[in-house]
């Protein structure tokens, strides 16, 4: 036995020699000299265990409950706002520490009922390791949101039906505690071997570490404590400017400041409503908010998500937009709304019968619904992307998986993390069984029990059953070796879809079970990962999913109520006042794709009924692309590089879009590429020592100040309003560029009928470069210019329907045989004659007004967005113009607007 300092020395390449630690103890020389293959595991992972250290005490439940319950809280109550504010178990993680050593100093020492079975106590000694990651992986059940929640959401605030709190809360737990089974099944395959090595738990082990070993300050530099100290404070503090002072910083849109006017720059460069070309933002809640912390991303998947974001964002949408596929400059070029086929908000209430199906006859009087270019190009990567995983882990991995199937693991395949694991009862395979089995009995139950209110067949569920546990191991491999989780959503929602239309609830739940479930799995799996690097007692750690797990259900689902209850209009953004946070950006997403997948149905929108049927062939480009890279890599045996091709990663890298923006994915992989190239190449003991700690701070940092600034700030109605609290500022981004004739002319009709005089200096049509504003208008009352622009506009309309105009202004209606006289051979053409100054003043027309050729070419900036964007309209003449008629008829200028063939221009007076 070795000496006692011996035993608390630690053996890492980060610190050697270090002492006086009391979390780990050594265990023979050959473990001493033995690490992890992976780099990343052996710069951080301790190689050593300390199995004296009592784990399930009063503080690790009682500490740990209260993580559960205030993260639970937090991240639901923000989860509904424009930018969810998502608040990791890393914030508690640091919150718990002095918590700890409080109770471990205050609270007695005493031992209830020494000597017998039941004898426990309060306090068994100092606050230690093992206590912390046990309250940390509570308090981790807390952090990630219950994807059941969007049902209760979309059934309640978008349908507007009823869901009983009951029936929502036993649909939340047996979504949530399906995963324990799959994650019992996948453990072999998905904790125990060394390669799959998760690197998001890197972070939090770094943290463990910084907290808890003592360590000597390096010369010239500082120990993780002290950084962790300095980065957290600045985080904190540098919070208030993006979360309160100076909100632009989310999305810094450059290119929108340059064209102010221009519709085709905005959609470019807009970070939060179009491609974000050079948008960056400088809020780490933006940065990491969606595709989580680009710290802990390894540099090969971030090189991937940044190849597949620029393919989809930069080259498909580009392109199928500007050759106008699936009609997309209808609609806006980056939007996660349903339109019409004249661009407008589709009314899908309209389409939901009274027993809460599909309405058929009230579908085809509504039309076909359509989505914006790159809501449909992200259904087509998805649909690659699901297949890519399922070959990709069978080309890459198949022999290692079929090699762990075929027997349990040999000392020999061990790393030194499973070899100190061995000392532990581990948790019995029937207890996975048993919670599996009697979940799925449970949730057969109630789906037939409550099945008016949940819509779910008992063979769909055990379908989407079968689904999840064909794909936990998939996307299980890609998580832990890339940090980024496929999405099955897509799949589940396309089976069920074709097979129950029409039953919208159907299709969530069924989503939500045959994906949920894997992605809860995938939780519980990461969470083992971490007390496997951490040697937590596995059955400590099963019970501690298992409470924080109904714990967090129970939470979260109250919270999400009392907010339904409390806050008016929640969600609904046509109804909430400007700057509203709660808008609900995740649960519109859903909403809209049970209105895809569920309500209407697959075949009537991806299949031989449907408008967007051809994107199915990316299933089988999804099928093939790994075959390619595998292939290339046996062609080329040298080029290591290329086994780092992650085909499901790089195809699912926009999975997320909406409602992720441009400007959350540039910034991150700005980010990532700094730290997981520059640094961890060029600066290397830098990385090692600080990478994951300063993940670790800024999280917390700005959790805390988050937190914060809401209680003291929003809660209180304090707000800003100056130009730099507008995010973004790119207000002509999410126009469409080929407006229809009816919207076109209900706008024009808007924009006459506001007459103004002067016009504003700011205002946009004033403004605009293919725009020249007349003061030409023969009236000075204001009564008699609104009643004019008023029949202007009428007219306008009926040419637009191809009818025949009447007076456009004081001029009789033309007949058909002059209108062909004058050469309008245009659908929609009219030649009308006015005078400003009538016939009382000088007895003939005195200017004619151009014809109104093609006006949907030439009106193609604007459609929709005028009557949100434009305040007012350009308004006449000053009277002293009318003195000098024959003068000043020449000077007047007239408002035009440019098309493709050249410039032709509309008069409006």
């Amino acid at each position: 036995m070795k000496h006692e300092d011996d035993l608390n020395e630690i053996t890492s390449p980060l610190l050697q020699n270090t002492t006086g630690s009391t979390s780990y103890t050594q265990e023979t020389e050959t473990e001493k000299d033995e690490n992890s293959p992976i780099e990343q595991v052996a710069l951080t992972v301790p190689t050593t265990d300390n199995t004296t250290l009592p784990v399930f005490t009063f503080r690790t439940w009682t500490l740990g409950a209260l993580a559960c319950i205030m993260l639970s809280f937090l991240n639901q109550f923000f989860w509904y706002r424009r930018e969810p504010l998502s608040i990791t178990s890393i914030s508690a993680q640091i919150a718990v520490v002095p918590l700890g050593h409080l109770m471990a100093a205050m609270i007695t020492h005493r031992v209830f009922f020494p000597g017998k079975w039941c004898q426990f106590t309060l306090n068994p000694g100092p606050f230690n390791v093992k206590e912390h990651v046990l309250i940390t992986i509570f308090a981790n059940s807390g952090a990630g949101n219950p994807y059941a929640i969007h049902i209760v959401s979309a059934v309640k605030i978008f349908y507007g039906k009823t869901l009983t709190f009951w029936v929502a809360l036993i649909v939340v737990v047996t979504t949530q505690v399906l995963g324990f089974g799959w994650a019992g099944i996948f453990r072999r395959y998905l904790v125990e071997p060394a390669a799959m090595w998760w690197p998001q738990n890197l972070v939090q082990v770094s943290l463990f570490r910084a907290l808890h070993e003592k360590e000597p300050r390096p010369k010239g530099g500082l120990t993780r404590n002290e950084f962790f100290l300095i980065a957290f404070i600045c985080s904190f503090a540098y919070y208030v400017l993006p979360g309160y002072l100076f909100p632009m910083l989310t999305s810094l849109s450059w290119i929108c400041w340059i064209y102010p006017n221009s519709v085709l720059a905005q959609q470019i460069g807009s970070g939060l409503h179009g491609l974000g070309v050079g948008a960056v933002g400088f809020d780490w809640s933006s940065i990491s908010s969606y595709l989580g912390s680009p710290l802990a991303s390894p540099w090969f998947a971030t090189a991937n998500i940044a190849v597949g974001y620029g393919l989809v964002t930069y080259v498909i949408t580009p392109l199928a937009y500007w050759f106008n596929v699936y009609e997309a400059k209808k609609f806006p070029i980056f939007s996660d709304d349903l339109f019409t086929a004249t661009g407008e908000s589709y009314n899908t209430s309209a389409i939901v019968a009274s027993n809460f199906h599909f309405d058929s006859d009230a579908y085809e009087k509504e039309g076909q619904i359509y989505l914006s270019i790159f809501f449909a190009m992200n259904y087509a990567v998805s649909f690659a992307c699901l297949t890519a995983t399922v070959v990709h882990v069978f080309v890459f991995h198949g022999r290692e998986m079929w090699d762990l199937s075929k027997s349990a693991f040999h000392e020999k395949k061990m790393d030194v993390h499973s070899k100190l694991m061995r000392r532990y009862d581990q948790v019995p395979q029937w207890w996975f069984t048993c919670i599996l089995l009697t979940n799925i009995v449970a949730t057969l139950f109630v789906i037939e029990y409550f099945k008016s209110q949940l819509q779910l067949p008992w063979w769909a569920f055990l379908l989407a059953c079968g689904l999840a546990f064909f794909f936990t191991l998939p996307i299980g491999v890609i998580t832990a070796t890339t940090n980024q989780t496929p999405g099955l959503n897509v799949i589940t929602e396309y089976i069920i879809g074709y097979l129950y239309p029409g039953y919208p609830v159907a299709n969530m739940c069924f989503k939500v079970y045959g994906y949920i479930s894997v992605k809860q799995a995938i939780v519980f799996l990461q969470d083992f990962k971490l007390g496997h690097y951490m040697k937590i007692p596995p059955r400590s750690m099963f019970m501690a999913q298992v409470c924080g797990t109904l714990i967090s259900a129970l939470v979260h689902l109250g919270t999400a109520w009392w907010l339904m209850d409390t806050v008016p209009n929640i969600c609904e953004r046509a109804l909430l006042p400007p700057g509203s946070p709660w808008t609900c950006p995740g649960d519109h997403v859903f909403y809209d794709a049970s209105v895809i997948w569920g309500l209407i149905g697959p075949r009537r929108i991806f299949g031989d009924l449907g408008y967007y049927n051809s994107i199915n062939w990316f299933f089988l480009a999804g099928a093939l692309a790994p075959i390619l890279v595998w292939l290339l890599h046996k062609a080329f045996p040298s080029q290591n590089w290329i086994t780092l091709i992650t085909t499901p990663v790089l195809l699912g890298a926009t999975i997320n879009m909406p409602p992720a923006t441009s400007v959350n994915y540039n910034s991150w992989i700005i980010i990532g590429f700094l730290s997981g190239f520059v640094a961890y190449r060029y600066h290397h003991n830098w990385w090692g020592r600080h990478n994951y700690v300063l993940s670790g701070a800024l999280d917390a940092g700005l959790a805390f100040m988050g937190v914060l600034l809401y209680v003291s700030l929003d809660m209180e109605g304090v707000s800003l309003d100056w130009w730099g609290s507008n995010p973004d500022g790119c207000s002509l981004a999410s126009c469409p560029t080929a407006p229809d004739e009816d919207a076109s002319a209900k706008a024009l009709a808007s924009i006459v009928a506001q007459v103004v005089e002067p016009p504003p200096k700011d205002n946009i049509m004033v403004n605009h470069e293919n725009v020249t504003v007349t003061p030409h208008l023969g009236v000075s009352i204001m009564e008699t210019k609104e009643g004019t622009a008023i029949r202007i506009a009428e007219a306008v309309v009926q040419a637009l329907k191809g009818e025949l105009a009447a007076t456009a202004l004081n001029a009789p209606m033309v007949s058909a045989e002059s209108h062909s006289n004058h050469g309008a051979k245009d659908r929609g053409s009219i030649k009308a004659t006015t005078s400003p100054y009538h016939s009382q003043a000088n007895g003939e027309a005195e200017v004619a007004n151009r014809e109104i050729v093609d006006i949907k070419k030439r009106m193609k900036e604007y459609k929709t967005c005028w009557v949100d964007e434009l305040s007012s309209a350009p308004g006449a003449h000053s009277p002293r113009q009318r003195k000098e008629p024959e003068k000043n008829a020449s000077k007047h200028r007239r408002k035009s607007f440019h098309g493709r063939g050249g410039k032709r221009r509309l008069s409006l007076g």
